[in-house]
């Protein structure tokens, strides 16, 4: 039951903020003269639509995948008036961008309400302002479990925090790994606290020189600040944009030399190679481990980590928008800055040509990682 409402979470989230990426589109659109057709939550096969008192067409659909709006003369080379081609450049940019920036905005936001309460640190150098922060060391908790081992067989969950060992206060990560090194083959009383509600086990510990206890831990920092809440929340969601930024540059150095390794009759050079891309398979989710995976665990672990999750992935959706993907809103400002500089013109024809390989191209790598999502979820 907590899986499936979990996945409805998730669900709900990612078409929230899709739909807020698509609103900022269609407001910047409206208020630069382009004519808004329709915006749609969901997508088609319609469920329900109204027309709008300022002409637009609001429609619910079916396929609660996100969102879209359709702008009047929607290809760049469209010249009618209230036509998105026959607007200036710089209009163009705006509408193209404003979805981004709606998306940032939005993570900026939730980044500082979590300010607020207690912002999950992440990374070493977090921003924080010194003289406003208040940094909150959580209990430790158990992140993951070892079949057959004693937390296991005591029936720890995951995400259960570790209070007392032994009548001992549970401090820190490295405390509870040295207790259960020095007490291993003997039986000790654990307190734990289970979504708010303490509980005693008794636990007899393995006699091994490394694993005892039979569980992955964690403890989690927060940054706490109050008047320099604002500034916080959006110094930390430039970082994390910064952070994105590499991040997808690594993935594709890693993808890029993993696939040219491929072809080189160097057996060694080859296993690296599928190394690197075990490497980036790992560490991208499509939407089954999105929806299956990331934000169940998510909405189990708390309210915190769930608006921390939506604040990252929002700020994804804006750094991906960014890119110069043709099928994406930065691709689409690049197709067009590139046929200016050329000063040729870009046909109705050509753009959708373009945009729509580009689309395909994207559409097979969502495939590609919802099947490594299978396989990772099946594990």
């Amino acid at each position: 039951m907590e899986l499936i409402i979990g996945i409805l979470v998730g669900l709900v989230i990612l078409v929230l903020l899709v739909v807020v990426h698509e609103l900022g589109h269609a407001i910047v659109a409206h208020r630069n003269g382009v004519v808004v057709e329709e915006f749609g939550i969901g997508f088609p096969p319609k469920a329900w639509g109204k027309k709008l008192k300022n002409g637009v067409l609001f429609t619910i659909n079916w396929l609660p995948l996100g969102g879209f709006v359709k702008l009047q003369g929607e290809n760049d080379a469209a010249s009618k008036k209230g036509d998105y081609g026959a607007a200036s450049f710089w209009t163009k940019t705006k509408i193209l961008f404003a979805g981004v920036l709606v998306n940032w905005i939005v993570a900026a936001i939730i980044l500082t309400g979590l300010a607020l309460t207690g912002l999950p640190k992440i990374l070493p150098n977090q921003f924080s302002v010194a003289s406003d922060t208040i940094t909150l060391v959580e209990p430790v908790r158990v992140m993951s479990l070892v079949k057959n081992y004693p937390a296991e067989q005591a029936d720890f969950q995951v995400y259960d925090e570790i209070l007392r060992f032994d009548g001992r206060e549970v401090k820190t990560q490295q405390q509870l790994i040295d207790l259960t090194s020095q007490y291993r083959g003997k039986t000790v009383n654990i307190v734990y606290s289970r979504k708010g509600v303490e509980g005693e086990k008794k636990v007899t510990l393995k006699n091994n020189d490394k694993a005892n206890f039979g569980a992955s831990l964690s403890q989690q920092e927060r940054i706490q600040a109050s008047w320099s809440a604002p500034i916080v929340g959006v110094a930390t969601t430039g970082q994390f944009t910064w952070v994105t930024l590499q991040g997808l540059g690594d993935l594709l150095v890693n993808f890029s030399k993993g696939l040219i390794s491929q072809l080189s009759f160097d057996g060694v050079v080859r296993q690296k190679g599928g190394e690197q891309l075990q490497t980036v398979s790992a560490s991208v989710a499509g939407p089954i481990g999105i929806l299956g995976v990331i934000f169940p665990s998510a909405a189990e672990a708390g309210m915190t980590e769930l608006l921390f999750l939506t604040a990252i992935i929002s700020l994804t959706l804006a750094v991906m928008n960014v890119l110069p993907i043709p099928a994406l809103d930065g691709g689409r400002w690049f197709l067009m800055v590139l046929y200016r500089l050329r000063k040729k013109e870009l046909t109705k024809e050509k753009e959708e040509k373009i945009v729509g390989i580009s689309f395909m191209i994207l559409m097979g790598l969502v495939v590609l990682v919802t099947i490594a999502d299978v396989g990772k979820f099946g594990q």
